[in-house]
């Protein structure tokens, strides 16, 4: 019963629509880790110098809880997760590379660089990648009468 459920889960989903919702989850999850233990500011000067980390926990709440819900969209529909979902690692990586501009996080040019290829390089890869997309098959040599 529940492997029936599980199938017709992902064939509601497909590809995409899985993506989105791990994508979700995992950016929830992130978000609410800085709602209720956030750690120290280092790099991320830039946004702290507007509000608490705290407060833009909820970015990654309110884009998690976006991308989750886009997951149960039709594809074409389902990009509002994919923008979603590209915000609050692009917000952080932003702030990280002023940190190394500005000279206040000299390890913030490794962190940019990790957010923007790891979160928002595979978001943009994966925005692309279309529904289905089979391989053509290969044809085998045929057998036939030589000539």
């Amino acid at each position: 019963m529940a492997c029936r459920a599980a199938r017709r889960l992902y064939k509601t989903l497909g590809r995409r629509g899985c993506f989105l919702v791990i994508l979700g989850i995992g950016k929830t999850c992130y978000g609410l880790s800085f709602l209720f233990t956030p750690p120290g500011d280092h790099g991320l000067q830039l946004l702290t110098r507007f509000c608490d980390l705290r407060h833009w926990s909820w970015l990654w709440i309110i884009c998690g809880i976006i991308t989750f819900g886009s997951a149960f969209l039709r594809i074409g529909r389902d990009r509002l997760g994919f923008v979603a979902a590209l915000i609050p690692p692009t917000v952080w990586a932003l702030a990280y590379t002023v940190a190394v501009i500005t000279g206040d996080y000299s390890r913030g040019g490794f962190v940019a660089a990790w957010y923007l290829t790891s979160h928002v390089g595979v978001i943009m890869w994966a925005a692309t990648v279309p529904e289905y997309s089979v391989p053509p098959a290969s044809r085998r040599p045929r057998r036939g009468k030589a000539a």
